[in-house]
């Protein structure tokens, strides 16, 4: 089989874990920011909930790179990860207090933390073989594929059912599915690194300096870019959309998302990181229109917020893999998760705290620090134009 037809092969079928892994999770996170209200936590605390599983989900990963790089375990963590991301969700329906659904949404994130870094560097050497842009969007896409899948189930599921709970326990099917999927995968393609050759000069023992000004701009982008949980609570609270409605409103955003990345992935093989800049001047725009009282504006905020999505989830890892070597590229992906994460904790720590005191506020403070990334992009742009690495 040649390199490149077993390379899309390795990249469509790791996809479909992440399909099922995001049917799971998602589903289950299109309706913990309505649950969380329906258990008893206010504002704040669905904040700070959402905010210090994102920090979790991503600090967590600055030791996962780091160890995966070490012992190139990458398929084993990668593996024990997708476990604990996916198995922790249906335990959801099970839970009596807003305490312990906000430790159960945690261990997910933890789950996610773990099998993340060692996962895209893995995808990594595979996209090496078709541009990067399109092989993290299509990644990204059949990701999104399952985001929409697992809201819409869970969407059904509580329309003929009606309580919650039972949406979380239908999301044990694609948990199954995708980890048999991935104790598969590894044994298809034990050492995917041989897809790649080497591209990026790593002379330097360190990370480049392009990559810690690239991580700032991304950060501000993070700071200002509001959880799905927040804006559930946003709908819940003002009535834009009803328990039922609210994981409709999710899946059409991550169908959005999906259509994005591949677009956007695209558009980067193509123009390099300028397109990014434009993904952040369009999702600057989601938070006036999610965050307002209307249920036409809250769907058009919804849309732009998807589109932000799935720029940021292709063009952020594809930019990294240009920039970086690949002994050091799960490292490189754990840093940047980690200041990614810190940036999303900190923001929706914040804007939780600015919902309750107010939107007005909030708005403001979220369309502000997304723009001011773009003086930073442009810097970024500058130095690898000037070095040819994308």
């Amino acid at each position: 089989m040649p390199q490149e037809t077993a390379a899309l092969k390795f990249v469509i079928l790791l996809g479909f874990v992440s399909l099922c892994a995001d049917a799971t999770y998602e589903g289950a996170r299109s309706i913990t920011g309505a649950y969380l209200e329906v258990l008893g936590a206010n504002g704040t605390l669905v904040g700070l909930i959402a905010g210090f599983g994102e920090l979790i989900g991503y600090g967590f990963r600055l030791v996962i790179g780091y160890l995966s790089d070490q012992t190139r375990k990458y398929w084993g963590i990668t593996t024990l990860g997708y476990f604990l991301n996916t198995a922790v969700v249906p335990f959801l329906a099970l839970a009596g207090r807003w305490e312990v659904a906000a430790g159960l949404m945690i261990a997910e994130r933890t789950g996610k933390a773990v099998r993340t870094p060692p996962r895209d560097a893995l995808l990594s050497h595979g996209v090496s073989q078709m541009g990067r842009g399109f092989g993290f969007g299509l990644h990204e896409a059949m990701d999104q594929t399952g985001a929409v899948i697992g809201p819409l189930a869970v969407a059904a599921v509580i329309y003929w059912w009606g309580s919650y709970q039972n949406g979380f326990v239908i999301l044990v099917v694609p948990a199954i599915l995708g980890l048999l999927m991935l104790l598969v995968l590894q044994k298809l393609y034990p050492n995917p690194q041989d897809f790649e050759v080497e591209t990026v000069a790593d002379a330097e023992k360190g990370l480049p300096q392009i990559f810690w000004i690239y991580l700032g701009a991304v950060a501000l982008v993070a700071a200002g870019y509001a959880d799905f949980p927040l804006i559930a609570y946003h709908f819940q609270k003002q009535q834009i959309a009803s328990g039922l409605t609210i994981p409709l409103f999710y899946a059409l955003a991550m169908g959005v998302d999906a259509v994005a990345a591949l677009i956007f992935g695209k558009l980067f093989d193509r123009i390099g990181i300028s397109i990014l800049m434009l993904a952040v001047v369009l999702s600057c725009l989601f938070a006036p229109l999610a965050f307002s009282g209307s249920t036409n504006l809250a769907l058009a905020g919804m849309i732009l917020w998807g589109v932000g999505m799935g720029a940021q989830e292709s063009i952020l890892k594809a930019t990294i893999a240009g920039l970086v070597s690949k002994d050091k590229r799960a490292s490189a992906y754990g840093i940047f998760s980690a200041g990614y994460g810190l940036a999303w904790f900190l923001g929706s720590t914040l804007m939780g705290v600015l919902y309750d005191w107010s939107i007005t506020v909030l708005v403001v403070f979220s369309v502000f620090s997304q723009f001011m990334a773009i003086p930073f992009l442009l810097w970024v742009k500058w130095q690898a134009d000037t070095k040819n690495n994308l």
